[in-house]
């Protein structure tokens, strides 16, 4: 299953922003900031690659549920692993 560039816009912007926040706790960490301030952000960017994570795999869900010829071609199996990885 191949994802549509244009589906994943939302999940690529997500995942920017992340890149965006993860770069921040790098500067914080060199700049010797507070501990509690950089696990919030650290946190913060944990939870949008999850949340960009599980976009993925919905779209990958849904993208198998809709087949175009009708026939069954998700792997029941494959995706649960795919969840399964993000917890």
């Amino acid at each position: 299953m191949e994802l549509d560039p244009q589906e994943m816009s939302p999940v690529i912007n997500r995942i920017k922003r992340a890149r965006g926040q993860l770069d921040g706790v790098l500067r914080m960490l060199e700049e010797g900031r507070e501990c509690e301030d950089v696990v919030t952000q650290l946190a913060a960017v944990s939870k949008a690659l999850d949340r960009a994570g599980f976009a993925i795999v919905a779209t990958g869900l849904q993208q198998c549920l809709m087949s175009d010829d009708g026939a069954t071609t998700m792997d029941v199996k494959k995706m649960e692993k795919l969840f399964l990885s993000l917890a």
